[in-house]
């Protein structure tokens, strides 16, 4: 399932987009502000973000190349009423994907959704490499230090998940919610067995420990060079 996250302080149309999109079977996170936009997206993953431009504090264009200062490569869709010439050059020249002026219809938004989502399929990185761990996403094989770690599909997905979110802190609740699907964050053990069995798994002798503990937050991997 496609995860969005829609970025729009006008709360009616923030239920609207929301339902649309949960209609045809994406799951939703919304945000009222850009800053509430940049922190769902730090703790979590997303294939897409619709963003409008006049948003409360800080600018939907300040927000947008944040995001793209961040690393963040997805679709991202500009939402807004400003449909001046020079608008529209700003916000795809500041790195959105796709500039929609409201008012719009449903049917179109979805469809541009849609284009957008395959050409970011497309373009996705097939993989991940941190320190001498390479990640084949499509194969599901993991290599360190030119060795072949044998994982879990459970293992797989939470050291994908650390890596795409490396040098940032992961809390135990953002891996239950993500990794595990469970809203309620209440998987703290297994949680705890599991980043234990991926470090004996990963940590081969000769090697760094990849996977870090910050103590009452939760786990971080760090390395300056990752890519992916």
């Amino acid at each position: 399932m496609k995860r969005v996250l829609i970025v729009e302080d006008q709360a009616k149309l923030r239920r609207n987009l929301r339902q649309v999109l949960e209609d045809e079977g994406y799951q939703v996170v919304d945000a009222v502000s850009g800053e509430q936009g940049l922190e769902e997206v730090s703790g979590g993953w997303f294939d897409a973000i619709v963003l409008d431009l006049s948003l409360p504090g800080r600018d939907g264009l300040d927000i947008l190349a944040s995001l793209r200062a961040s690393g963040f490569s997805r679709p991202i869709m500009i939402l807004t009423a400003r449909d001046g010439i020079d608008d529209r050059v700003a916000g795809l020249d500041g790195g959105a994907d796709d500039y929609v002026v409201k008012p719009f219809a449903h049917a179109e938004l979805l469809a541009r959704l849609r284009a957008q989502l395959r050409r970011g399929g497309e373009q996705a990185a097939t993989k991940l490499t941190c320190q001498d761990v390479e990640i084949d996403l499509l194969t599901r094989r993991v290599i360190r230090a030119g060795n072949l770690v044998e994982l879990s599909q459970r293992e797989f997905d939470l050291l994908e998940y650390l890596v795409r979110h490396r040098n940032s802190n992961v809390t135990r609740e953002m891996l239950a919610r993500d990794v595990w699907k469970d809203p309620l964050g209440l998987l703290t053990n297994v949680i705890d067995v599991c980043i234990n069995s991926l470090r004996k798994k990963l940590d081969l002798p000769g090697t760094e420990p990849l996977i870090h503990t910050v103590r009452g937050v939760g786990y971080i991997v760090k390395d300056d060079k990752c890519e992916g």
